[in-house]
């Protein structure tokens, strides 16, 4: 969640922003970002150099966990959620990573402390995801593995 917190403030877009202002915000700050633009001036130049890397970092991450990104991606992640089981899964700073064995790598933000010793201390890895983290949390497609 301070990810999305710090990326939002980056490019300075409340969090019902749609994907439209978010790409209209990400190309006006690019534009006055450009490294480009600070010719002759290198300590600038490797200012903006940062700040773009930044603002197109928060752009991406931004439009995967979108409304819109979502909804277009909803038919394969339930196809995933539903009859996929979890390979692997890592939990960092209220940040679940679950690597599922079609390859596909999702990540959940936001899981709770408590959630999470109830996530591994359940009988059954998936169904108490597919209960209480799969819907439940802001998540995004990390990378799917060639099978």
């Amino acid at each position: 969640m301070k990810r999305i917190i710090e990326y939002r403030r980056l490019l300075n877009i409340t969090p019902d922003t749609d994907l439209n202002g978010l790409k209209s915000t990400y190309r006006n700050l690019i534009k006055e970002w450009h490294p480009d633009k600070f010719v002759g001036d290198d300590e600038r130049k490797a200012e903006a150099e940062d700040k773009s890397k930044n603002i197109i970092e928060a752009y991406h991450f931004l439009v995967s966990i979108a409304p819109e990104t979502k909804a277009f991606n909803l038919e394969e992640y339930t196809q995933t959620t539903t009859t996929s089981g979890i390979d692997d899964y890592v939990y960092k700073g209220q940040t679940l990573k679950i690597t599922f064995q079609d390859g596909s790598v999702y990540e959940y933000f936001g899981i709770p402390k408590n959630i999470y010793n109830k996530f591994i201390g359940s009988a059954t890895l998936v169904r108490f995801a597919r209960r209480h983290i799969f819907y439940s949390y802001i998540y995004r497609n990390v990378s799917k593995q060639a099978a």
